[in-house]
């Protein structure tokens, strides 16, 4: 079967970021004034736990030094809801991929699933907090400020919604998601809600929203108190979708993704790229290929339905109860639904290419190296007056035709990402 040829593309986004992150969290939690707020050996639950955030590590480490040059007595507790198979084993597994240990880290880590109710929102709806972190003096939350990949309103993923479904674990996530799911109100008000019930019977001492740039680099630290965080947090979101990179088309024919994985996005896949999701509308693709799963996914191939086609070497890879697990918390089993797989790349695009009612070459296709990594991409012919006409879009090679290995494999010797 013919196939199309592709170019190499290049996205201009915007590059700023923090040459000094320590130095950076330093200063931000010292602009709050806590020195005030702690006393010697009070006890700090920093809770932290999303995966795929640049420099975590460091950041969560710069954040216990300076809560132990307070005398403080901080200690790590894993903010996830059912990632890690939805166990407190899994989930210290999950912080250690993260490069948060204990050694490193100087602090202990506490991991339970465990929980108190600590009340109900004006919806109805119980909310839950870690026991470790009911135990504590003060509670820290850190994490990235980004579009959720589901829903869209002034609150989305951050500190508040780590604060329901992280600081609640997998109760309260299920919680969470029960009531998204009965359409009891918005989910960026729900969330909310949820969170100022929390807030007001356990303060935060503080949060620590985290930015990143189109490359995946931190570009932003920025420490909240706890009660600015409900009116600050959207203006930390408004910017991130400012600078948030996307495809070159709202409408494509056909995607090919080169990995998918949690290390990536929740859904494996941002929706948000993707247009497969609750209340998304666009980008309108017909076709999605995902050709593999992250190995720091684990298995986890939560978001392996929005896809159309895929590999078998991706399927061999699915640790079902991780990806069950996660998908049914979030109350979207169709995001664990396998699609038709192949071999081979080969044949997976040529099944593709059966479902799309054109000519080859007047096929509008992108191939992406995940869906969080878009300064540069390949589009096939068709879509290159698209390109032309962009300003910040730009053409860096001719068009080549598409080659295989032996197994039927895409080769990357001509088609590579930076």
């Amino acid at each position: 079967m013919e196939l199309f040829k592709m170019a190499r593309a290049r996205q201009l986004l915007d590059d700023s970021r923090l040459e000094n992150v320590e130095e950076a969290v330093y200063q931000e939690i010292e602009s709050l004034g806590i020195r005030g707020k702690v006393s010697k050996g009070d006890k700090v639950a920093i809770g932290v736990g999303s995966r795929g955030i640049t420099n975590i590590e460091r950041i969560v480490k710069q954040v216990v030094d300076y809560l132990k040059s307070l005398g403080t007595a901080p200690f790590i507790i894993p903010v996830m809801g059912s990632h890690g198979g939805a166990t407190a084993e899994g989930q210290l597994k999950v912080l250690e991929t993260l490069g948060i240990t204990e050694k490193y880290l100087g602090c202990p880590i506490h991991s339970s699933l465990d929980v108190i109710k600590v009340g109900e929102s004006e919806d109805g709806i119980p909310v839950y907090l870690d026991k470790f972190a009911a135990g504590a003096n003060h509670i820290v939350i850190i994490n990235r400020v980004k579009s959720h990949t589901l829903f869209h309103g002034e609150i989305e993923s951050g500190l508040t919604k780590m604060c329901v479904i992280g600081l609640g674990k997998h109760k309260g996530a299920l919680a969470a998601h029960s009531s998204a799911v009965l359409r009891i109100g918005p989910h960026s008000i729900l969330l909310r809600r949820i969170a100022q019930v929390l807030l007001r019977n356990h303060p935060l001492l503080f949060g620590l929203a985290i930015i990143e740039n189109a490359f995946g680099e931190t570009a932003i630290i920025k420490a909240l108190a706890g009660d600015e965080i409900e009116k600050e947090e959207p203006k930390l979101l408004a910017h991130v979708k400012k600078i948030s990179p996307k495809l070159p088309s709202d409408t494509l024919d056909l995607l090919i993704v080169d990995e998918m994985g949690k290390n990536i996005s929740g859904p494996g896949m941002d929706r948000n790229i993707t247009g497969r999701g609750i209340g998304i509308s666009e980008p309108k693709i017909l076709r999605i290929f995902i050709r593999d799963l992250t190995q720091k996914s684990y298995g986890n191939a939560t978001g392996i339905g929005q896809a159309d086609f895929t590999t078998t070497r991706l399927v061999k890879k699915i640790d079902r109860k991780a990806t069950y697990a996660n998908s049914l918390t979030s109350m979207i089993p169709d995001s664990a639904k396998i699609p038709a797989y192949f071999d081979s790349d080969r044949e997976a695009l040529e099944a593709a290419f059966m479902t799309i009612d054109k000519e080859a070459k007047d096929i509008e296709a992108v191939w992406i190296k995940n869906t969080s990594r878009l300064a540069e991409f390949y589009v096939s012919e068709s879509l290159l007056p698209v390109i032309q006409k962009k300003d910040n879009l730009m053409l860096e090679s001719d068009l080549q035709p598409l080659q295989f290995d032996k197994e039927g494999n895409l080769k990357r010797e001509r088609f590579s990402f930076e």
